[in-house]
């Protein structure tokens, strides 16, 4: 677009702080030509994880492999030069430097020669993954005692005659002064960095697994990631900000799938007093019904696997009950019909439900008084203000807690896409479905928007005292309320599935978003409704577990919904055949990579066993992407727009030039 004198007069304001960056027409015009250059590099790589469940040791490796493409890369480059052998070798080098290393060092007889075929070979894989990048951007990813090096040898080619003997002697000279390892080590970090430039997950890093902790650790340290939160996410952010429900709802799925890990470990959360509590009150209960399923349950002796029934069983009677009082605070959320412990005849062991009795498994409620079903003991009192203070003063969940803020929301528009973990809640017909929120109604992105906010109050010093408690309470209705963008359903069932007999009570009907969106037009219509534009526009997210092992489909709606919940977490495996997808989009369109189970990190580093997985190509451009295409390369344009402008300036008096 042509600059006038009008748009210079309109916005000099601007112009004359722009003009502080870019004091001169030279400075300008060098902006100009830089920021052009970047429009015409290839797109970078986004990678796309969902329902990570605490399975760091499969989290790690997906990383380092970034879902298989350093391996592509490495086939790409290599070809057949090397043998499969020597590729997987080479490959496993990247994704474990120091630990390959260490077995390298006690195996080969000329370590020398190993080192200067092995850089070499790492130099190119490393140039080929920097060459979508600025030589800016690569500097910035570099390690500082490597950096000149790195950069001299990306930069220089040995097929150069002149330059041969130059690069070599760097390599000589690497090996010579005994930094060899040091530089393998910096540079395989480098391939994996830069095989990777914006991660997202789509919620769901905590629950089941053993290392959510772990993972958030990982992701505190990474260059550059965002995150929409999960239904379990909320839940351990609602624990976190003191909300009792969620406390005891953590508490009772890390017991439940035998995984105390991230619990105790983890954030020091002490259970010792829940231990001692069900023990007083549990002791000559079996608590069949509350056995451990998974996980670490195998490797329980029987003893523990009782213990940990039993303290299963007690912080769920009083997940119950904290729950009634937050329920019964808001009677707006329309959800007596959860208040079960009052609907049971103690006497006859059973539970009314819409009008219908059925059998109770147990009726073995030694705290509960049938008078007053919902009324906490003094001791489960003080037991609960015990653990909502170990959460609430945890300074490592915080901090962890804090990264999902600042890296996260409920949603995400980028290049085209619409990320969230669960759901849009959606009338019969498709339309979006207003939900009442704070005297309010409010339906699609609006309604994100506002719970997005509300979460955020939970954790700031100056929310008001009464907005603070509501949106402290909030997190039991995210977690299972039935018009929850994280939820859905009709209810959850969780009281039924311990305690009744009839498996017709279980079924937890979907919201009309899971009913419909296999159907283009829907998905369509909720694109429109969120701004999302573009010819090849998507929906992705996660929740849902896909059970590959049945054929069911993750590409959904023509390819308009990507649902990428194939199940990381090692309880889902049975159930989806498969241990999860991962979701690659690089310049030449999108990549779905189907994972089998992770052995183990030892196994990848003796034997060089990678997870197997299989590439589905979902969705190939007609010409390869460039930055110009995306969101950043639309920003870039703007400021192009804006620099030409200050040019137009300068050149015609508006703005005097400065040294």
């Amino acid at each position: 677009m042509k600059t006038s004198s009008c748009d210079i007069e309109s916005n000099i304001r601007y112009l004359r702080l722009l003009s502080q960056s870019f004091p001169n027409i030279a400075d300008a015009s060098t902006e100009i030509i830089n920021l052009q250059a970047i429009l015409n590099l290839p797109k970078g790589t986004e990678h796309f994880l969902a329902d990570l469940h605490g399975e760091y040791k499969s989290f790690q490796h997906v990383l380092k492999n970034a879902s298989g493409n350093i391996k592509r890369k490495v086939n790409e480059i290599f070809g057949n030069e090397l043998r499969e052998a020597e590729k997987k070798e080479l490959c496993t080098l990247i994704y474990y430097p120091e630990e390959k290393l260490e077995l390298i060092k006690v195996a080969e007889p000329d370590l020398d020669d190993w080192y200067h075929v092995t850089i070499h070979q790492l130099v190119r894989v490393c140039r080929d993954v920097s060459s979508k990048y600025t030589r800016s951007k690569v500097r910035k990813s570099l390690p500082e005692d490597f950096s000149y090096i790195i950069q001299e040898l990306l930069h220089e080619r040995t097929d150069d005659a002149d330059k041969a003997a130059y690069v070599n002697v760097i390599i000589d000279t690497i090996i010579t002064t005994g930094r060899a390892d040091d530089f393998i080590i910096a540079i395989s970090h480098v391939i994996q960095r830069l095989a990777i430039d914006l991660l997202h997950i789509l919620g769901d890093v905590y629950d089941r697994g053993p290392g959510a902790h772990i993972i958030m650790d990982i992701l505190g340290g990474y260059h550059n990631w965002d995150i929409q939160w999960g239904n379990h996410d909320i839940l351990w952010m609602g624990a976190c900000a003191g909300n009792e429900a969620c406390v005891c709802n953590v508490i009772r799925l890390s017991l439940r799938y035998a995984n105390l890990v991230t619990l105790e470990e983890g954030y020091g959360i002490n259970l010792v007093p829940l231990a001692t509590f069900a023990m007083e009150n549990y002791g000559d209960d079996p608590c069949t019904e509350f056995l451990p399923k998974v996980g670490g349950a195998t490797e329980m002796d029987e003893k523990t696997r009782l213990l940990t029934a039993r303290m299963h069983k007690a912080i769920t009677v009083i997940q119950f009950k904290v729950e009634a009082d937050i329920i019964a605070h808001h009677p707006e959320w329309d959800m007596d019909d959860r208040l079960l412990l009052g609907k049971i005849d103690y006497d006859r062991g059973v539970c009314s439900i819409d009008g219908k009795e059925y059998e109770m498994k147990s009726c073995h409620f030694p705290t509960v008084s049938p008078s007053e079903p919902n009324a906490l003991t003094a001791d489960e009192r003080a037991l609960i203000d015990r653990l909502k203070h170990s959460f609430t003063v945890n300074e490592k969940l915080h901090k962890h807690i804090r990264l999902m803020l600042s890296h996260g929301s409920l949603y995400t528009i980028i290049n085209d896409n619409l990320l969230f973990h669960a759901s849009v809640p959606l009338c019969s017909d498709g339309s979006l479905k207003q939900v009442e929120l704070d005297g309010h109604k409010y339906g699609g992105r609006e309604l994100m928007d506002r719970i997005d906010r509300i979460v955020r109050s939970a954790f700031q010093a100056d929310t008001e005292p009464q907005e603070k408690r509501f949106a402290t309470d909030y997190f039991l209705y995210l977690w299972c309320g039935r018009d929850s963008v994280l939820f859905d359903k009709s209810k959850m069932a969780t009281f039924e599935r311990y305690f009744l007999s009839d498996k017709a009570t279980y079924k937890e009907e979907k919201g009309n978003y899971f009913k419909l969106r296999d159907d283009g037009h829907v998905c369509d219509a909720i694109l429109d409704a969120y701004g999302v534009t573009g010819h090849n526009r998507h929906i992705i997210n996660g929740h849902v577990p896909v059970h590959a092992a049945s054929g069911e489909n993750p590409i959904k709606a023509g390819g308009k919904l990507m649902v990428i919940d194939g199940g990381f977490s090692e309880a889902y495996h049975k159930e989806t055949g498969i241990a999860g997808y991962t979701l690659v989009y690089h310049s030449r369109g999108f990549e779905l990579v189907q994972h089998e189970p992770f052995t183990s990190t030892e196994n990848a580093i003796l034997r060089g066993s990678d997870i197997k997985s299989t590439m589905q190509i979902v969705e190939m451009s007609a010409h390869r992407m460039l930055v110009a295409d995306t969101d950043i390369g639309r920003e870039l344009k703007r400021q192009i727009s804006d620099l030409e402008m200050l040019l137009y300036a300068y050149r015609h008096g508006f703005i005097k030039e400065r040294r």
